[in-house]
């Protein structure tokens, strides 16, 4: 996968760091892969859930279930204060195709409703549905450039 496509350097729009609640959850704002690599070995902080349900209008169950992850895990960790690094990925993951949805579509609402609505191009589910994989991920960001450069199908 391109990386480039994946991590922003630019601080336009919304975010990967913010969608996971921005410097006061992560404690950092990584602007490289190296940066994020370091961040998700740590763990992140379990605010970054409150965080992305917050950003993405949806509750900690359908994050859960968008992310392969328990939602008694997801609660538990939100006692712990941190996730594990596996968890920590798939969040990170989860807020950078945001990140690149919102690049594309140069608006955050419309972006996040095209995350959560059925897409012929993505076999009729969603991308959201998809990203609780590395391989879903990557079709839902081929489908977003795609999608940047006017092919539809």
């Amino acid at each position: 996968m391109n990386t480039a496509a994946y991590v922003s350097e630019t601080v336009t729009g919304l975010s990967a760091a913010s969608v996971l609640g921005g410097e006061p959850v992560l404690h950092a704002l990584p602007r490289s892969v190296l940066e994020w690599i370091a961040l998700v070995r740590l763990g992140i902080s379990a605010g970054a859930v409150d965080a992305a349900v917050r950003v993405m209008g949806i509750g900690q169950s359908e994050l859960a279930r968008a992310l392969d992850i328990p939602e008694r895990t997801l609660a538990r960790r939100k006692k712990e204060g941190v996730l594990s690094s596996d968890e920590s990925g798939k969040m990170v993951r989860l807020a950078q195709v945001i990140e690149r949805a919102v690049e594309v579509f140069e608006d955050e609402q419309t972006a996040l409703a095209w995350l959560k609505s059925p897409n012929a191009a993505l076999g009729g589910s969603s991308p959201l549905s998809l990203l609780d994989t590395e391989l879903g991920s990557m079709a839902v960001v081929g489908t977003l450039g795609r999608i940047e450069h006017g092919v539809f199908a």
